[in-house]
């Protein structure tokens, strides 16, 4: 049964930033009032905590969060924001959640957004963004983690990296990813209904704004109808309360034919990118999350938020409620 603080998101969500999603023109509109107000900054209190240096690529900034020394693997984290919001305080937290749980370093990428920019701009950077990594990294310590447009932008990512001959990422976390844009399947306008944040209307306008022409069914726009095959292990994870999920799970069902291993967590009752909440069912989520992760770990291996509490200091994340 859903929790108590999740109904109560759910109902200000639906009376806030549903909002955004419900006509062409209220969009324009909470893009514009964002401009003022977005800020993309680490929140202070993560500056604090972390080891955390920033360097440019191609002219936008990317941030580097090393919360261990001699750690080697790193995730790439995607931020959402449907193409055309900022990150948020919320993913921080959620970014700083899995680098305290894991000590794996985190690569944050601010990448350009519409309608000042489109897909060309926004995959040119992060494209450049993961060349470097490779640089720097081996492919196999690598992660992609995406919510929302992010995780689009982590399965595009990975076909697009296939496509060129590079290494490509050893896992996927993507966290209710937006992965079929054409609106094919009905279900996602019975879907909608029940969605308390995302709305057709409004992210037709948002994939307009990015997707510099690219017909809405072709993969670099919509990667369920790309080359799942290529796709590494992935954690999936979607809410019967999400106008996406009817996509994720298809999306499931084919990288499963394709030969690619897919765990979904299916949370009944959640809404869109449900895990970047304070909430019980956040925290189970992200237990989960860390777990997927750390699967191979070698053997009385203890992760780094694990060490932190045996010597009695540090920031701990709150106890998984029922």
């Amino acid at each position: 049964m859903p929790s108590l603080k999740s109904h109560f998101v759910s109902f200000v969500l639906r009376h806030s930033r549903k909002k955004a999603f419900s006509s062409p023109e209220n969009l324009r509109r909470w893009i514009a009032a964002a401009r003022k107000t977005e800020d993309h900054h680490p929140p202070a209190a993560l500056q604090q905590r972390f080891d955390i240096q920033t360097r440019t690529v191609d002219g936008f900034p990317v941030y580097e969060i090393s919360p261990r020394a001699g750690e080697r693997k790193r995730i790439l984290y995607l931020h959402g924001g449907a193409y055309v919001f900022e990150i948020t305080p919320y993913h921080w937290h959620l970014i700083a959640d899995m680098a305290d749980r894991l000590g794996y370093a985190v690569t944050v990428p601010i990448y350009p957004i519409a309608p000042e920019h489109d897909f060309h701009a926004m995959f040119g950077m992060v494209g450049d963004v993961y060349r470097r990594m490779l640089d720097e990294t081996e492919p196999g310590d690598i992660i992609f983690m995406g919510d929302s447009a992010g995780g689009n932008m982590a399965v595009v990512l990975t076909m697009m990296a296939a496509e060129e001959g590079l290494a490509l990422p050893s896992r996927h976390v993507l966290i209710s990813p937006g992965l079929d844009m054409s609106l094919a399947n009905p279900e996602v306008f019975e879907a909608e209904g029940k969605d308390p944040w995302l709305g057709i209307a409004g992210g037709l306008e948002a994939i307009r704004m990015y997707s510099a022409g690219i017909d809405r069914t072709d993969w670099h726009i919509s990667p369920l109808y790309g080359d799942l095959s290529v796709l590494p292990k992935t954690l999936l994870l979607t809410g019967s309360h999400d106008m996406l999920s009817p996509d994720n799970l298809i999306f499931a069902e084919k990288a499963r034919a394709a030969g690619v291993e897919v765990d979904v967590v299916y949370e009944e009752g959640m809404f869109h990118v449900w895990p970047l909440i304070d909430m019980p069912e956040s925290r189970r989520a992200r237990q989960r999350m860390a777990a997927f992760l750390e699967e191979g770990r070698p053997q009385g291996w203890r992760g780094h938020t694990e060490k932190r509490r045996a010597a009695g200091t540090g920031w701990q994340s709150a106890p998984a409620a029922e």
